[in-house]
């Protein structure tokens, strides 16, 4: 296959870098509702952050105050939010950021680099908060049952506000949806601490306390986890878990003329879009540019594959393709 044929196919197949990203935001991401997020909830984003990062200050300083670790636990736990609401903003910005010829998928990997930090991070201050709960199970310290119920009340009604403001985009937008459903969770943490404030208020057992920070570290690491397993895999380039690489596999085989495929590779670009590569083999059919431009849209519509590239190969000839074998990336 001439280049001049290798540059056309990728092209049709709608994927040339300075066609699709010029057509980036109305074309590429119209099965990908998260593109529209900066637009749309720039606001809503910087009116969360800011409540959030108020009341991690508020609910740490008192956590200390009262010697409460249920409130430094969900301190942590709502610092965390504080990082992802920051990390989805930041990353929704970024994904609208040009490709250039140093970075030409742009900056969309930044979501992913972001990802696992936080859950790094989170996991890390998780982690010192269990031990220390553990240390007070064994040895109880006084709390204040007062304070933790007033400043985890507070905490229901800042969650769940952020969740509202949410609440318009959700349906459309699984990003979106993400945070609303972060937020309206970490309004019943709230409520479970406030329920461990009025235990030792009403009982005074000491105990109460340190149980209720495991529990919400448990919840912590329940929820981070799947956050540093998908981010890490990601970040090594695994098949997104909403792509079904076997059925992509038997649609580009399905394919008119299409007698065999192979160097085909499926990666998240970033947290919210996905790309393909594939040598596609016809023998004796050619360039069929039409052929090619309904495939990338049919990846792209159903298999939520925005970003594809083809080379199509005629299989007949004497240079075999280097990258035949599955073993060669």
């Amino acid at each position: 296959m001439s280049a001049h044929q290798h540059a056309a196919a990728e092209k049709h197949g709608g994927h040339d870098d300075h066609e699709d990203h010029d057509d980036h935001k109305g074309h590429a991401h119209q099965g990908h509702g998260h593109a529209h997020a900066p637009a749309n909830f720039g606001k809503a984003f910087a009116i969360g952050i800011a409540l959030n990062l108020a009341y991690v200050v508020g609910e740490a300083f008192y956590g200390v105050v009262a010697h409460s670790l249920a409130l430094l636990a969900d301190a942590g736990h709502n610092l965390g939010d504080v990082l992802g609401l920051a990390s989805a903003w930041l990353a929704s910005i970024l994904a609208r950021r040009r490709p250039s010829t140093r970075y030409t998928y742009g900056l969309r990997r930044s979501s992913i680099l972001a990802a696992l930090s936080n859950a790094i991070v989170l996991l890390i201050v998780t982690g010192g908060i269990a031990w220390e709960g553990l240390r007070r199970l064994i040895d109880p310290e006084p709390s204040g049952g007062s304070i933790i119920m007033a400043v985890a009340a507070i905490g229901i009604l800042i969650n769940g506000v952020t969740a509202l403001l949410f609440m318009a985009g959700r349906k459309d937008d699984l990003n979106i949806n993400g945070a609303f459903m972060h937020m309206a969770s970490d309004a019943f943490v709230a409520l479970g601490v406030v329920i461990a404030g009025a235990v030792i208020y009403f009982t005074g057992w000491l105990w109460v306390d340190p149980a209720i920070s495991l529990v919400v570290s448990a919840i912590i690491v329940a929820g981070t986890w799947s956050l540093l397993r998908d981010s890490m895999n990601l970040a090594l380039d695994a098949v997104p878990p909403s792509v079904n690489a076997a059925k992509v596999e038997a649609f580009l085989r399905g394919l008119p003329g299409v007698a065999d495929i192979h160097d085909l590779h499926i990666w998240g670009m970033s947290t919210t879009e996905t790309a393909l590569t594939a040598h596609l083999v016809r023998p004796g059919a050619g360039l069929d540019d039409g052929l090619l431009h309904e495939a990338a849209e049919e990846l792209k519509e159903h298999y939520g594959i925005s970003h594809a590239t083809f080379q199509v190969e005629d299989g007949t000839g004497a240079h075999e393709c280097a990258l035949h074998s599955n073993e060669t990336v």
